[in-house]
C-alpha cells in the first residue's frame, strides 16, 4: 500500500468511528439510561476500612446432616470464612446438635445462636406471611423469586417480616421446582385426591385438605416409614436431588407431577439483630455478597443434580403428569384459598399482592420469549418447543 493510500485508509476509518460514535450518542440521548445499579454509588465511595476484629458465631437450622439443605447452609458459612479470611467464623450445627429443629428460629431470635438457615414456611404458625417467602402454590419460580426479591421490593418485605422477631434476613438458597407427590395411587384428577392421606406442609396442606384429602406435615425423617407402613398414601418433600437419598422410589409406584405446590424452593438466612449490628461494615458487606453467592450456587448445584436424580427415579417408578384441565382447576382452587388467606392476614396480602403484581408485569416478556426451550434436537423438531 502506498503512503497516500495508507493515510487515506486511516482517515476514512477514523471518520467512520467518529460518525458511529456521534450517531450512537444521539440515539442514546433520546432516552435516559435504562436501569441503574443502585449499589454503585455506595461502592465508589467506600467510607470504612477493613476491620481486624474476629467474630465466632453459631448457626442453627432445621436440617440434619446428609440433607442437601444442610450443605447449602454450610456453603454460606464457608463462603463467609473464605471471604473474611477467617475474621467471621460461623460454625454450623445441624438439627438437634444445639437446639431441636423447630426451635432454631426462636434460638436466633433470642440470641442463643447468632444465625439460622431455614425454609421460611416452617414458621407459618408465627405469621402466615412466612409461607410466601418459601413457596406459593402456582406462584413464583426460581427466576421469579430472584427478580422479585432483589429488584421488586421482596427483600424489603422479607426483612420487615423477620424484623418483627429481632432478626435481619437475606435470601439464602434457591433450589428451583420441587417434585410432586410420591404415591402408590395414580392420582391424575382432582377427584383422585379425595380421601388420600398425604404428607406436605404450608398452604398446600390446607388446599389438599379442602379438596377432601387428609394431610399432615410430617418431619422429613418420618416420611419414609409412614409411606412404607401405609400410614400415608403419598408424600412430597423436595427436589429430585434432595429426595433421591431418602429412597421414596423403593416403596412407591408413582411420582405425580408437576410440583405445582412449590414452583421455587426459597430458603433464608436470618441473623440475630444484636449480633448483626455489632459487625463492622466490611463484614456486613461480606455477609451480603456471600448470601447472594449462595443463592446463585445452590440453584445451579441442585438442578445439576436433579437431572441425574430424575433419570434414576424413572428407572424404578412411573412419572405421572396431571392433565391440563386438572392443573387449571387446581389453580382456581388455589386462588380461592389464597384470597381467603389475604382477607384474614393484611401483611400476607401485602406480600402476595406484591408477588402477583410482579407476575403480571413480567407476563409480556415471558410470552415474548416462548418457543426456544433448549430441548434435545429430536424433541424440538418433533414439535415440543416449550416447557
Amino acid at each position: 500500500m502506498t503512503p497516500m493510500k495508507k493515510v487515506f485508509t486511516i482517515g476514512l476509518s477514523m471518520l467512520l468511528v467518529l460518525c458511529f460514535t456521534v450517531n450512537f450518542s444521539m440515539a442514546q440521548s433520546k432516552r435516559e439510561k435504562f436501569g441503574v445499579d443502585k449499589r454503585h454509588e455506595i461502592a465508589k465511595r467506600v467510607r470504612f476500612e477493613t476491620s481486624d476484629q474476629k467474630f465466632r458465631w453459631k448457626m442453627v437450622m432445621p436440617w440434619t446432616k446428609g440433607l442437601l439443605f444442610y450443605d447449602i447452609a454450610v456453603h454460606f458459612c464457608d463462603s463467609v470464612r473464605l471471604a473474611s479470611a477467617g475474621r467471621l467464623d460461623i460454625k454450623p450445627f445441624s438439627a438437634g446438635e444445639l437446639v431441636p429443629a423447630m426451635q432454631s428460629f426462636d434460638a436466633v431470635s433470642k440470641g442463643s445462636a447468632d444465625v439460622g438457615h431455614d425454609w421460611p414456611g416452617y414458621w407459618k404458625g408465627k405469621d402466615e406471611a412466612f409461607v410466601a417467602f418459601a413457596s406459593v402454590p402456582f406462584g413464583l419460580d426460581a427466576e421469579g423469586y430472584n427478580i422479585w426479591l432483589y429488584e421488586k421490593g421482596g427483600l424489603e418485605l422479607m426483612q420487615e417480616l423477620y424484623g418483627k422477631f429481632n432478626l435481619f434476613a437475606l435470601p439464602g438458597g434457591q433450589c428451583g421446582q420441587e417434585m410432586g407427590l410420591f404415591s402408590n395411587k395414580k392420582a391424575t384428577t382432582m377427584a383422585d385426591f379425595k380421601g388420600m392421606r398425604v404428607r406436605t406442609p404450608g398452604w398446600y396442606m390446607d388446599i389438599l385438605n379442602n379438596l377432601g384429602a387428609s394431610v399432615s406435615p410430617l418431619p422429613g425423617g418420618e416420611v419414609y416409614l409412614a409411606l412404607e407402613r401405609g400410614v400415608i398414601d403419598a408424600a412430597e418433600f423436595s427436589s429430585p436431588a434432595i429426595n433421591y437419598p431418602m429412597g421414596f422410589d423403593e416403596i412407591t409406584k408413582y411420582a405425580i407431577q408437576p410440583g405445582a405446590h412449590q414452583p421455587g424452593i426459597q430458603s433464608a438466612l436470618f441473623f440475630n439483630k444484636d449480633s448483626y449490628d455489632k459487625l463492622p461494615e466490611d463484614l456486613k458487606w461480606i455477609i451480603d455478597i456471600c448470601a447472594k453467592e449462595t443463592q446463585l450456587w445452590s440453584y445451579n448445584w441442585i438442578n445439576s443434580l436433579n437431572a441425574e436424580a430424575i433419570r434414576r427415579f424413572k428407572e424404578k417408578i412411573e412419572i405421572v403428569k396431571l392433565d391440563k384441565e386438572t392443573l387449571i382447576e387446581f389453580r382456581k382452587v388455589t386462588k380461592a384459598y389464597l384470597d381467603e388467606v389475604k382477607a384474614k392476614h393484611p401483611f400476607t396480602k401485602k406480600v402476595l399482592d406484591s408477588q402477583e403484581a410482579f407476575i403480571e408485569s413480567f407476563a409480556d416478556w415471558r410470552d415474548a420469549r416462548v418457543g426456544v426451550t433448549p430441548w434435545p434436537y429430536e424433541t424440538y423438531i418433533s414439535g415440543r418447543i416449550s416447557e
